[in-house]
């Protein structure tokens, strides 16, 4: 049995869905991938139901009713892929944001390198993105910054959305006390990962804005993200009760 998921929220993302699919089920190491889709009126999960008969033993999905927010579409996965005994768990974007060909990179860094969750990071080798306008730029840069600052945590890219987990992490984290719903999310789990003592290595990447779609990003998301960090430095850590 494959050991590796992709967890792969989406919402309205009809133009890349396919071609991700495909392109992940081209690469040379196998993976199979788990689709979170949020009710997507534009049919995303109607190409994803067509292409199960295609791919019936590797592509899997969960339905849910109305955008119910990222980091629950996440939590949601890491559940499903837990049940099904999976050993290393990743998430991605649908849009080609984070290139398929790097999750080589960041499953080499748990399997050989003794990362237990690896981040495929826009920051770590200065800035790595192409094709953002400049303010997106150094605000996206700066608030790394700023959480690096009041957390305490050495991550380069605090919201970085690419990412593997080793099992292990996934089990020990107490999921259902993670608080944030949008990229706030991203930062919570780095964190507590930290906090619990997981090595936490960043793998530079190249990202790249969509192309095709629409970017799923607002203000509410950063409010969250600003306030909840600091919620986030007073809150004690603990592991999930086993």
């Amino acid at each position: 049995m494959c050991d590796k998921v992709i967890i792969i929220p989406t919402y309205n993302e009809k133009e890349n869905i396919e071609k991700m699919i495909r392109k992940i089920f081209s690469l040379d190491e196998p993976y199979h991938i788990l689709i979170i889709d949020d009710g997507s009126p534009d049919g995303t999960a109607d190409i994803v139901k067509r292409l199960q008969n295609e791919y019936a033993d590797s592509l899997f999905m969960v339905e849910r009713k109305g955008k119910l927010g990222l980091g629950t579409a996440y939590i949601a996965g890491f559940r499903w892929a837990m049940e099904h005994g999976y050993e290393y768990i990743f998430e991605m974007d649908a849009d080609f944001s984070h290139n398929p060909d790097d999750l080589g990179r960041l499953y080499h860094a748990c399997k050989d390198e003794g990362a237990d969750l690896a981040i495929g990071s826009r920051y770590c080798n200065g800035i790595s993105v192409i094709n953002w306008p400049i303010g997106r730029v150094i605000m996206s840069y700066y608030a790394s910054a700023y959480v690096r600052f009041i957390l305490r945590m050495k991550v380069y890219d605090t919201t970085a959305g690419f990412k593997c987990y080793k099992r292990k992490v996934l089990e020990t984290i107490d999921l259902d006390n993670i608080h944030c719903k949008g990229y706030g999310f991203q930062i919570e789990m780095k964190y507590n990962a930290y906090r619990l003592g997981f090595k936490i290595q960043e793998v530079p990447i190249i990202f790249v804005d969509r192309k095709e779609g629409t970017s799923k990003m607002s203000s509410g998301i950063f409010g969250e993200a600003f306030w909840g960090v600091i919620a986030m430095r007073m809150r004690k850590i603990r592991p999930r009760k086993q």
